[in-house]
């Protein structure tokens, strides 16, 4: 464990300025603003992880949602996706409340920490590729700092592809042939296991390609390799 480490790479992930397609549009975002959020302040820089210093179950997202964490300045936080995320989280027991909308609402993670692929909300939700690479490397860091991690949960086939390539850049042996992304996959990677989920998105939630059984096993999976 590291919290100094982590604290440093928080402000250097909260003063990030390496994309300016994503510079623009998540401070076009906040400044326009969505008609329901019109009074209330948005964060508009890009977003740090979130959890415990000690968790041994990481979950990485794809990006921050532009109305969301762009808004509140916390990963799956005050959007739908989130309110699945933090549901599952309390009812496996990594969270101390059910749900997140706000940086001060109490929300407590236990044995779990949160991070993403891309920090700055991307038009459309679609980050390019030298968008992805520019971030990867604090996910890297991140990974690195915390040490007790076993588990990494990926939210969808981006998030897969991109903890993937992080672990090659930090020297983990890769696996052959390279494990493909499902709900449910597991695959082992270094002293690391990777856990597939989709993500939390309307579009997976509101058609019932996710439900709340689906996202609930996959923590509680979670819960039990790291026993």
């Amino acid at each position: 464990m590291n919290r100094a480490g982590l604290r440093e790479l928080e402000c250097e992930v909260i003063a990030c300025r390496r994309c300016p397609r994503l510079v623009a549009w998540r401070e076009e975002v906040a400044r326009v603003k969505r008609a329901a959020f019109a009074s209330e302040t948005y964060w508009g820089k890009p977003l740090p992880g979130f959890g415990d210093p000690e968790a041994t179950v990481l979950v990485i997202g794809l990006a921050p949602a532009a109305h969301g964490g762009n808004r509140t300045g916390r990963i799956f936080t005050g959007d739908r996706s989130g309110d699945w995320l933090f549901g599952s989280l309390w009812r496996t027991g990594f969270a101390n409340q059910p749900t997140s909308v706000a940086r001060d609402d109490g929300l407590r993670l236990s044995g779990c920490y949160i991070a993403a692929a891309v920090r700055c909300a991307p038009p459309a939700n679609k980050p390019t590729p030298a968008e992805r690479d520019n971030c990867l490397p604090y996910l890297a860091r991140e990974v690195g700092l915390l040490e007790s991690v076993r588990v990494i949960i990926t939210l969808g086939s981006f998030a897969w592809d991109a903890t993937l390539r992080v672990l090659a850049d930090l020297g983990v042996p890769k696996p052959r042939p390279r494990p493909k992304f499902g709900h449910g996959v597991t695959a082992p990677v270094g002293r690391f296991t990777l856990l597939g989920c989709y993500h939390p998105s309307q579009q997976n939630t509101f058609t019932g390609k996710l439900t709340e059984p689906m996202i609930d096993a996959v923590f509680t999976r979670a819960k039990g390799l790291v026993v």
